[in-house]
């Protein structure tokens, strides 16, 4: 069935500035949110989505994106809020934005005009916060995004080396809201609405405060001190251990950690949005564009601006990944007829050439799955629901992601979807259906798949499927293009650096690749962010759930030979891989990668 266009009205952007609030007839604002990033009025983007959330709630809402913290005055360019400002420093943890693994300054940021590096303040929550205090000293802030999220409680900083303390206390916040941020925050404004002080507010799902004393709560979790985790690497791991069981809704409790004389205060997560819920929040009248203010191209809209996003949440459970402890692991998917009119908007767009970039989440084909136990899922403390083995409980039918994709190939104006988001190969084995239809439709030539590793040692330290799992999908997706006549080939994805990665572990996936015929272009570097299990490793040298003591190459040098090793059929890195093949006594296999007497 052919969808027919709707009727598109002009979009309304958000005020940025006082002369376009009061063009809207708005002397004073409620709420207004201050981002690192430049403002895109667009469902991807965290901070317009919640603003418009907000001002679907009756509110008057302005954000203020990129302001230069070097001076307060920027941060009054809407002037005093009636309820808060809500901060973020954007899509990225600002220091993952500004340095790359090697702690050297990057030159570029695609949450900017022109690509350009500069816009934002390192650790930008606490400068953010900073300037709007010494604005409006007797203004609340909340503080949120991914920075803020995971930093809530003592975590180790790679790019100082050492453990930090709560990201609350550093930027001297009024209250922190981890995770997605749209429940928190509708339930703050309601409260505050009804005239309850802000103060008095502390007992809000998805939400953090610093108090003088533990809440008299009726389950409580306490975790060793910031001063305890900061010095003990043991304490700093059991930290982590302990806290990684408390992930779940259903089951969480109030977590607390003293920092010296005060305690950071953690109430249990947010519930999941329900389907009905997130179909609102994309029913939104999003511009779907950058502010008019930009003469410059924005990389990470153009990278993201033909896009759909069917769903949130992943049960995956990767180490280094830090998609499950912000979105959450339960799947929260829209409905098929909520993406389906998303995708008559797109296509009705006067720049829509017809091309769909992508049709997925931080995973592609969990759209639709759950838990097939609703009593056992409420107390699951598990991580991943595919790792080490798949779940008897999780539902892995693919009727509803398959159905999706068939459908959405016959919106009008549309000409080719794309499924770029990513894909769980091990997931596919359940699926053929969905397998069938991404094969024969959805994959323009090449598939990008991220197996990270190869090798089952370090598979086992990332949470991933091994070589084995790997295989087999590489032979279906060939068999199975081979089936619809197409020449399509894999596109993989892998980690260097990896806490239980060694050298010679990197020349067996290197021959791997080369045995299968396989060239990789891209090859990234561990980056140790704050929150992740392999960021603890990397930390400790140890798997805190184990206890066992684990490889870690902590130096540039052992890092860059580790890359290197994957890029052998790259002319500039040979004197690299040859000088890493003779540090891990495997010189035989030079003649295999570099073919005979290239030694």
């Amino acid at each position: 069935m052919k969808h027919a266009r709707p009727k598109q009205s002009p979009g309304k952007f958000l005020p940025i500035s006082l002369s376009e609030a009061k063009a809207r007839g708005w002397n004073e604002l409620d709420v207004i949110f201050v981002t690192g990033d430049a403002y895109v009025d667009h469902p991807s983007f965290g901070v317009p989505l919640l603003a418009r959330l907000l001002e679907s709630k009756g509110l008057r809402v302005g954000i203020i994106p990129q302001p230069d913290w070097r001076s307060k005055e920027p941060f009054m360019a809407l002037g005093r809020p009636r309820l808060f400002f809500a901060l973020a420093a954007g899509a990225m943890d600002s220091m993952v934005a500004h340095y790359t693994p090697a702690r050297k300054l990057r030159r570029d940021d695609a949450y900017t005009p022109g690509n350009r590096h500069g816009a934002r303040p390192n650790r930008a929550i606490i400068v953010y916060t900073s300037r709007l205090k010494e604005a409006y000293r007797d203004v609340p802030v909340v503080i949120g995004g991914i920075e803020a999220s995971l930093r809530r409680f003592a975590h180790y900083d790679f790019w100082e080396d050492k453990v930090r303390r709560s990201a609350l206390l550093d930027a001297k916040a009024d209250l922190l809201v981890y995770g997605m941020g749209e429940t928190p925050l509708l339930e703050l404004v309601r409260r505050l609405q009804k005239g309850e002080p802000f103060a008095s507010i502390r007992d809000i799902r998805g939400t953090a405060y610093v108090a003088a004393t533990p809440p008299d709560a009726e389950e409580l979790l306490e975790l060793p001190s910031f001063e305890t985790v900061a010095s003990d690497n043991a304490a700093y791991g059991q930290s982590f251990r302990l806290l990684s069981g408390e992930q779940s809704p259903a089951c969480a409790r109030v977590v607390v950690q003293r920092h010296a004389e005060r305690f950071l205060v953690c109430n249990p997560p947010a519930w999941p949005l329900s389907e009905q819920a997130l179909d609102a929040i994309y029913a939104l009248p999003f511009v779907k564009a950058p502010h008019p203010k930009y003469k410059e191209a924005i990389p990470a809209y153009e990278q993201i601006r033909n896009s759909i996003t069917t769903h949130r949440g992943c049960f995956g459970g990767c180490a280094f990944c830090a998609i499950t402890h912000h979105q959450g692991k339960t799947i929260q998917s829209r409905s098929e007829e909520s993406v389906l009119r998303e995708l008559e908007r797109l296509a009705a767009l006067p720049w829509f050439r017809g091309s769909v970039s992508d049709l997925g989440g931080p995973t592609a084909n969990m759209f639709g799955l759950s838990c097939g136990n609703k009593e056992a899922g409420g107390k699951c403390r598990r991580e991943s629901c595919l790792y080490p083995k798949l779940c008897g409980n999780l539902v892995t039918a693919d009727a509803r992601s398959s159905r999706l994709l068939a459908k959405a190939r016959k919106i009008s104006g549309v000409k080719n979807v794309a499924v770029s988001s990513g894909v769980r190969y091990d997931l596919l084995e359940r699926q053929p259906n969905y397998l069938r239809e991404l094969v024969s439709h959805h994959v323009s030539g090449l598939l990008k798949v991220a197996p990270e590793h190869l090798t089952d040692r370090v598979t086992s330290a990332m949470r991933k499927p091994g070589k084995a799992c790997f295989e087999r999908f590489r032979d279906s997706f060939m068999k199975e293009s081979a089936r619809v006549g197409k020449r399509q080939y894999i596109i993989p994805y892998f980690i260097s650096g990896h806490p239980g990665c060694t050298l010679s572990d990197m020349v067996d996936l290197a021959l791997m690749l080369k045995r299968w015929g396989m060239k990789v272009e891209q090859v990234q570097d561990f980056t140790p962010t704050p929150g992740t299990l392999s960021t603890c490793i990397y930390h400790t040298g140890v798997d805190p759930y184990t206890g066992e003591k684990m490889y870690v190459a902590k130096t540039d040098r052992e890092k860059g030979l580790q890359k290197s090793l994957l890029l052998y059929h790259v002319p500039e890195e040979r004197k690299s891989c040859l000088q890493a093949l003779r540090e891990c006594g495997r010189e035989d296999a030079a003649e295999e990668l570099f073919g005979p007497g290239r030694r």
